[in-house]
C-alpha cells in the first residue's frame, strides 16, 4: 500500500498529536528544505532563466517558480482549511533567480509563521485536494516536502548543463568539494 493510500485510510490523528508533529517535525523539515531550495535557486545564473534541457522541458525559471508557488499553495491551504486553485502566475517582477529569491523568502516566512501559530482543530480538519486526496490538513505538509524535493532534484540537474555549479544539497556536492580542495591547495601553496 502506498504511503498516500495509507495516510488517507488511517485513523485520524488527535489535534494534540498533530500539533506536536507539525511543531517538532514538519516545521523544522520545511525550514531545512527551504534553505536547500534557496541554495539551488541561487545557483541558477541570472541570465539562464530560459534554459531548458530539451524542447519539452519547463524553463529553469518556470520550474523554480512551480516549486515555490506550490509551497505557497499548500502552506496557505492548511490555515485556510481548503485549497485555492486559482492559478498562481509568476509575477512580472520575477525574471531572474535573484528576483525569485527576493519574492520567495518573505512569502515563505509569512506562511511558515502563520503555520507556527496553528494548533488543534485547523490542523486536523479534513481537506479535499482536487478529489484525489482527503486528508487531515497537517498531512499535506509531507506532500509538499516530497513535491519540493522532487522538483528541486530536477532543477539541480539543469545546473551543470547550463554551466552552473551544483550547491550542497544533502551533503557536499562534487562542485563544492572541488572548490574546497582548490581553496585548500591555494592555502597550502601560500
Amino acid at each position: 500500500m502506498s504511503a498516500w493510500r495509507y495516510a488517507v485510510s488511517m485513523q485520524p490523528f488527535p489535534a494534540d498529536q498533530a500539533s506536536a508533529i507539525v511543531q517538532n517535525i514538519y516545521i523544522p523539515g520545511l525550514e531545512d528544505e527551504h534553505r536547500i531550495t534557496k541554495g539551488v535557486i541561487h545557483a541558477i545564473p541570472l541570465d539562464k532563466g530560459d534554459y531548458r534541457p530539451d524542447q519539452i522541458s519547463t524553463s529553469t525559471i518556470d520550474l523554480a517558480w512551480h516549486i515555490v508557488a506550490a509551497e505557497m499553495r499548500f502552506l496557505e491551504a492548511i490555515p485556510a482549511g481548503e485549497f485555492d486553485f486559482t492559478p498562481k502566475h509568476r509575477p512580472e517582477t520575477v525574471k531572474t533567480s535573484a528576483d525569485l529569491l527576493e519574492w520567495y523568502e518573505p512569502n515563505f516566512q509569512t506562511r511558515l509563521d502563520k503555520l507556527r501559530t496553528l494548533s488543534g482543530e485547523p490542523l486536523v480538519k479534513v481537506i479535499d485536494f482536487r478529489g484525489i486526496f482527503k486528508m487531515q490538513a497537517f498531512m499535506y505538509l509531507n506532500f509538499i516536502l516530497g513535491h519540493t524535493i522532487h522538483h528541486r532534484g530536477q532543477l539541480s540537474m539543469y545546473l551543470r548543463p547550463m554551466g552552473a555549479k551544483v550547491p550542497s544539497i544533502y551533503g557536499e556536492s562534487y562542485d563544492v568539494a572541488e572548490a574546497r580542495k582548490a581553496a585548500l591547495a591555494e592555502t597550502v601553496a601560500v
